[in-house]
C-alpha cells in the first residue's frame, strides 16, 4: 500500500480519474440542453444560464480554497471537494424547477472550487519540470475523456431514461474516487524537484498575479488559452443542438457524435502537444507556446469550413481535424504557467487561472447562444447556429497570435523567474 501512495503515476492516475470525472459533472448539460429547454421553455440564452449559475461560487470560492491549499494538505481539499461536487449533480436530478436546477449547478461550481485547484500543484510536487508537460497533459485529458463519457453516455441515458437520471448516475463515480483519493494517495513534499523551493513562506497574491500578468510570455498564455477555452465551451455546449436541429438525428446519435468529436482528436492532440513541448523545449523553451500556436492557427479557418458542410459526415470528419488542432493547447499551456510558478504560488495560480477560464466558460455558451438567437429570425434556428458556430470557431485564429507573442518572450522569462526563485 505504501509504494502506491506515493508512487507518482498512482498519484496522476488517481486525480485525472477525479478530473475527468468534474468534467463529466460540468459538461453532461451540453448533452441535455435540447430535453431541459423543452421541459422548461427556455431559450438558447436562457438555457446557457446553467454555465453561469456554475460560474458564480466557483471562480470565488476557488481562489480562496487555493491560498490555503499552499498551506494545508492538498489531499484533504480534493476528496471534500469531490464528494460535494458529486453530491450537486445528483441533486440536478431532483430539481423541479429551472430555478432549482440552477441553484443545483452553483453548488457543482461550489465543490468543483474545492477539489480542483490542487490538482496540478499535487502533480507538479510529484515530476520534475523536464517531465511536466507530458504529466499535466495526462491530467488534461480530462476534458477529453469527460467529454466523451458525458456526451455519449449522457446522451444514450437521458434517451433511455430521462435527462434527471442522467444527473443522478453521474453523481456515484465521484464518490467513490473522493474515497480512493483520501484513503491512497500520499500529500507530496511541496517543491520536491525546483531547486527554487527554499522557503516554506507562501508568496502574496499580487507575486502570483505579477508572474501571470507581468511577465509578457505568461500574459499572453493567459490571454490566449481563455480566449480558446471560451470558444471551445460556447462550441461543445451547442453542438448536440446543431446535430438535432439541422440533421434530425436522435439524442443518443447526437450525444455519441459530440463524444467522439470532443474527446478522442483532443485526448491525442493534447498527449502530443505536451510531449512535443518536453522534447524541443529541453533545447527551446519557446516550444511550449510555439507548438499550440501553429496549431490553432490553422484550427480556426478549417473550423469555420468544417461546421458549414451541409452533409453530415464530411462535417464531422472536418470538425474531428478541426478539434485536433484546437484543443491541444489544455496540456502544454498549464505546463508552461507551473514551470514559472514558485512551488508556493502554483494552487493559487490553478486557482486565478480558474476565474479567468469561468468567466470564458460562462461567457463563450452565452454569447454563441445570443449569436444564434440573433440569427435565428433571418436563417432558421438550425442554419443561425452553424453561423454562429462557424464565426465563432473561426476566432481560433485569434488565439493562435497571442501564442505567437508568448512564444518570443518565453524562455527569458523562464530563466528570470528561476534565477528570482
Amino acid at each position: 500500500m505504501e509504494w502506491r501512495r506515493n508512487s507518482p503515476w498512482f498519484a496522476l492516475i488517481v486525480l485525472a480519474m477525479i478530473s475527468t470525472v468534474g468534467f463529466i459533472d460540468r459538461i453532461v448539460v451540453n448533452v441535455l440542453v435540447e430535453p431541459i429547454k423543452n421541459e422548461f421553455g427556455l431559450t438558447d440564452r436562457q438555457v446557457s444560464l446553467m454555465g453561469v449559475a456554475f460560474t458564480v461560487l466557483n471562480i470565488g470560492v476557488g481562489l480562496v480554497v487555493a491560498r490555503a491549499a499552499e498551506r494545508v494538505r492538498r489531499l484533504s481539499l480534493i476528496p471534500i471537494g469531490t464528494v460535494l461536487w458529486s453530491a450537486a449533480t445528483g441533486l440536478c436530478g431532483w430539481a423541479g424547477s429551472w430555478v432549482q436546477l440552477l441553484v443545483a449547478r452553483m453548488g457543482v461550481g461550489l465543490g468543483e472550487a474545492i477539489g480542483l485547484p490542487s490538482l496540478q500543484s499535487v502533480i507538479s510536487d510529484y515530476f520534475p519540470p523536464q517531465k511536466r508537460g507530458t504529466a499535466i497533459s495526462v491530467l488534461m485529458l480530462a476534458p477529453a475523456l469527460g467529454a466523451l463519457i458525458g456526451f455519449m453516455g449522457g446522451g444514450w441515458i437521458a434517451q433511455t431514461y430521462g435527462w434527471r437520471e442522467t444527473f443522478l448516475i453521474a453523481a456515484v463515480p465521484g464518490v467513490v474516487l473522493g474515497i480512493v483519493a483520501w484513503l491512497m494517495v500520499a500529500e507530496p513534499r511541496r517543491g520536491a524537484h525546483d531547486a527554487m523551493a527554499n522557503s516554506d513562506d507562501v508568496p502574496p497574491v499580487s507575486a502570483v498575479l505579477a508572474r501571470l500578468f507581468a511577465l509578457p510570455s505568461a500574459r499572453q498564455l493567459v490571454i490566449g488559452s481563455a480566449f480558446a477555452a471560451m470558444l471551445g465551451f460556447g462550441l461543445n455546449y451547442f453542438f448536440t443542438s446543431l446535430m438535432i436541429r439541422q440533421f434530425n438525428v436522435g439524442l443518443a446519435e447526437a450525444g455519441l457524435y459530440a463524444g467522439l468529436i470532443a474527446s478522442a482528436p483532443s485526448a491525442i492532440s493534447v498527449m502530443v502537444q505536451g510531449m512535443l513541448g518536453d522534447r524541443l523545449g529541453a533545447k527551446n523553451p519557446a516550444a511550449y507556446a510555439l507548438v499550440p500556436a501553429v496549431c490553432l492557427l490553422l484550427g480556426g479557418p478549417l473550423y469555420a469550413l468544417a461546421i458549414t458542410r451541409a452533409e453530415l459526415g464530411p462535417l464531422l470528419v472536418l470538425v474531428s481535424i478541426a478539434t485536433f488542432l484546437n484543443f491541444g493547447y489544455l496540456g502544454i499551456t498549464f505546463a508552461a504557467l507551473q514551470n514559472l510558478m514558485h512551488p508556493r504560488m502554483r494552487a493559487t495560480c490553478s486557482a486565478v487561472l480558474n476565474v479567468v477560464y469561468g468567466v470564458a466558460s460562462a461567457a463563450g455558451p452565452f454569447l454563441l447562444g445570443w449569436l444564434s438567437d440573433h440569427l435565428a429570425p433571418t436563417y432558421g434556428a438550425g442554419r443561425g447556429l452553424v453561423l454562429a458556430m462557424a464565426i465563432t470557431g473561426a476566432l481560433y485564429f485569434w488565439a493562435g497570435v497571442h501564442y505567437l507573442l508568448a512564444a518570443r518572450r518565453y524562455g527569458a522569462d523562464l530563466a528570470s523567474t528561476r534565477s528570482a526563485g
